[in-house]
């Protein structure tokens, strides 16, 4: 097979699975302390890398096989050909290369290879590039990948004498037929028999579970696999039972279902009164990790004004976020519900109607919105909330003159809390309770913010986007303090998911761990509260300080009610965890259950000790995800009855 023509596949094989190995090497050097780095395991990881790179590289040629296959000799074999065809060789080495640098800087960001994170990049382009240049001196990386190339390709075609075994000789159609034939086989039968790159499951380090995979074929699987079907993938109980189930863990004294139909889980929930019709100002920020807070513990210095608020609020420290994507945190807090496989339903083109906090609190007469720095069709969100019970307020309707720093993902912060309150002023004024669900954006990369506002420069990594979204948050409440509806209204501080989700583990419970405030100086006393509990709780504890009643599908209920259930959901878009009695039950999408007891967790790590789930926890945890799965897939999450 290596020989005229298909000599370019060939050479580009070898070159494939090189820059693969070499890219290998890098990314354990990144990670080296925290993989498994044991003789054995690394046979493991290298010898199951080769594979996935083998099975990469015959995706990749199938379009080259291809022509090569159809293209007359006579074509192939003339001059402007053969520089076309050297051309693009050149132009596939270069992609190959520029993937190893992409590999380098997503995994830096995120502990992984290329995945949904991924997949949705390429779908918001231009966010995504912008932020890109923002971040990195491009310039000087396409010059390095350039000169990188230019070496791979003079050893192929100098060296190897490339061109001359190409080209010097052609073979018939068919016998460029047969031999095409069985390249173009190998993807046909990879594809039909191997689903996902199911053989990393064989290295328990979740590291090198990333390693051994490949990237190309990591992002053609997660472009497969974006939806996952929880009874096809995960382990299943029977339906009522389940539903009987969840009913036990949902009932409360001030609950009650609204019908005895198993399937609905419609609660009416009487809150004592007197009832309130307190402003809420919901403000969702960006990669908030516990791990930044000295309210936490961190001695950084990130966060003065936000740990001075810790003391002056009802500050929650023991919450959980129930994903590592912004979707995943809007979903949890105006849904009320845990996390279901693949991307969120905030992001699903059949999210309207859901029985969302917008309609609660529009039945209780507020005025809901959603205001956000940036472009609100990222990631669905403007067409998910504006059908969920929200107007909508994004980048399109800062007028010029409101507007003093911006980056490719929105307005800064200070811009965007300015713009939080003249829309509160015109509720205001026209005697409208509101509900305003803000959200940051400039604690992300390229963590670029306005010079001269706190003493860590714009552009230098992330400890400056967190210290500059503290200080204007601060700034917004001196500054609302001012305000007629300042007294009468309840502000809300949680992040909308961690600063990071890499770790040993598929769900490292430490990287979960977020900040809740909920602060209204002459409303609510000052608390610590450290009850588990989770981001599907805040909209159900905020009815209850209001005192108000209401029917809902939540699965979430008030933390600081003394039958509050402690437990927090937590997953990524395959795994699905539930962390309560210190244990983390984890469901896998190859229907498998595994338990892992929390030894010791810190504010930067967790260790566990792997165990045998107990019944109780493993039938509960199914209970949770495969009801909420049922639920969504069939409609019943829907409110008015609308479809």
């Amino acid at each position: 097979m290596n020989k005229g023509r298909f000599r370019f596949a060939a050479n580009f094989i070898a070159v494939f699975i090189f820059v693969s190995f070499i890219t290998r090497i890098v990314l354990l050097a990144m990670t080296y302390d925290q993989a498994d780095t044991g003789i054995v395991e690394l046979i493991k990881v290298f010898f199951i890398g080769v594979f996935y790179d083998f099975v990469a590289v015959s995706y990749y040629l199938i379009p080259f096989v291809t022509y090569l296959i159809i293209v007359p000799r006579k074509i192939f074999n003339s001059t402007l050909h053969k520089i076309i065809s050297l051309l693009i060789y050149f132009a596939v080495i270069y992609t190959v290369v520029f993937n190893g640098f992409s590999e380098y800087f997503f995994w830096e960001e995120f502990g992984k290879r290329f995945n949904f994170i991924a997949v949705d990049y390429l779908v918001y382009t231009h966010e995504v590039i912008h932020n890109i240049l923002e971040s990195y001196p491009i310039p000087l990386l396409v010059v390095i990948i350039l000169l990188i190339t230019g070496g791979i390709f003079y050893v192929n075609h100098k060296k190897s004498d490339l061109h001359k075994a190409a080209f010097q000789c052609d073979m018939p159609f068919s016998k460029r037929l047969k031999i095409g034939s069985i390249y173009l086989a190998l993807p046909l039968l990879f594809f039909v028999f191997l689903d996902k790159q199911t053989l990393t499951e064989n290295v328990p380090n979740k590291f090198d579970q990333e390693l051994a995979k490949n990237g190309f074929y990591s992002l053609f699987s997660a472009f497969r696999h974006n939806e996952l079907d929880y009874d096809e993938f995960y382990k299943t109980l029977d339906n009522e039972s389940v539903f009987r189930r969840l009913h036990v863990l949902l009932q409360r004294e001030n609950a009650t279902f609204k019908t005895n139909d198993i399937h609905d889980i419609t609660r009416v929930v009487n809150n004592d009164g007197p009832a309130h019709r307190y402003n809420i100002v919901l403000i969702m920020v960006e990669s908030l990790s516990a791990e930044y807070l000295g309210a936490f513990g961190d001695k950084r210095g990130l966060t003065p004004h936000l740990d001075a608020l810790a003391k002056k609020s009802l500050f929650f420290n023991n919450l959980y976020a129930t994903g590592t994507r912004t979707v995943r945190g809007m979903e949890a807090v105006t849904l009320s519900l845990p996390p279901t496989p693949g991307r969120s339903i905030v992001k699903r083109p059949d999210c309207q109607h859901m029985n969302s906090a917008g309609f609660v609190f529009q039945n209780l007469g507020y005025e809901n919105k959603f205001i956000y720095a940036g472009h609100g069709y990222f990631d669905n969100m403007n067409y998910f909330f504006s059908n969920n019970g929200f107007e909508v307020v994004d980048r399109f309707d800062f007028k010029d003159n409101e507007v003093t720093f911006s980056n490719v993902w929105g307005v800064c912060d200070e811009d965007l809390l300015n713009k939080v309150s003249k829309e509160a002023d015109k509720s205001f004024a026209e005697q409208k309770p509101f509900f305003s669900f803000v959200m940051t954006t400039s604690n992300h990369r390229p963590y670029t913010y306005p010079d001269g506002k706190i003493d860590i420069p714009s552009h230098t990594g992330r400890s400056g986007g967190v210290k500059y979204t503290d200080y204007a948050i601060d700034k917004f409440f001196k500054e609302a303090s001012k305000k007629p509806w300042f007294d009468n209204t309840i502000f809300v501080v949680v992040a909308d998911h961690n600063g990071g989700s890499a770790g040993k583990t598929a769900l490292p419970v430490w990287r979960y761990k977020i900040p809740l405030f909920i602060y209204a100086p002459k409303l609510i006393k000052p608390k610590v509260v450290s009850k588990l509990a989770s981001q599907v709780d805040i909209v159900p504890t905020l009815l209850g300080i209001l005192g108000q009643s209401y029917e809902a599908k939540f699965y979430g209920d008030d933390i600081l009610r003394p039958d509050h259930r402690e437990r927090a959901f937590i997953g990524n878009y395959q795994k699905l965890g539930l962390f309560r009695n210190n244990t983390l039950t984890v469901l896998s999408p190859d229907k498998t259950v595994q338990n892992y007891k929390v030894k010791k967790q810190t504010l930067y790590s967790v260790e566990y000790a792997e165990e045998k789930p107990s019944e109780e926890d493993a039938n509960d945890t199914v209970t949770y995800y495969q009801s909420v799965s049922y639920l969504y897939k069939h409609n019943l999450l829907r409110v008015f009855g609308k479809k």
